[in-house]
């Protein structure tokens, strides 16, 4: 089960990644995957809303964005408080921070990938001949007939 933490949290620090299975991080993956839910996630980021308010930007039915809102519940991105017939949803960044420190742990392979290219890419410059300092005059002078020799 991914435990829930809202962010802020108490204090200011970022929160403790909860632990990620692969079957969590599927989920995470899965509800990130779709640019509705992606939506749904950004609005929440500005407190609780009604899944009625949620639905409001979208040219969707008030169904299809609660069926959205049950994969990010169950991936455990938002958190649902439910009052009788209402409904509150809360953003819940835990797995989010979770799968973003698994993403993290690449980073060290893609700034060696990215040191290596600008090596690279400095010595092809290095090797550009710079005007000027070739050494070789290339100016052409015109002869009586108006050829070049």
């Amino acid at each position: 089960m991914i435990e829930t933490q809202t962010f802020p949290p108490p204090g200011g620090s970022p929160p403790h990644p909860p632990e990620l299975t692969d079957e969590n991080l599927d989920r995470v993956f899965f509800a990130l995957s779709d640019p509705v839910r992606r939506a749904i996630l950004a609005r929440l980021g500005g407190g609780r809303f009604l899944v009625s308010e949620l639905a409001e930007p979208f040219d969707i039915s008030v169904q299809a964005v609660s069926r959205h809102i049950q994969v990010l519940v169950r991936a455990g991105l938002v958190q649902q408080e439910r009052t009788g017939r209402i409904s509150r949803c809360r953003l819940e960044v835990g797995p989010i921070y979770a799968a973003a420190v698994w993403i993290n742990q690449y980073s060290e392979y893609w700034q060696a990938q990215f040191d290596s290219l600008a090596d690279w890419l400095g010595k092809i410059e290095a090797r550009k001949p710079t005007p000027g300092k070739t050494g070789k005059r290339t100016r052409t002078t015109p002869t009586k007939t108006g050829e070049e020799r």
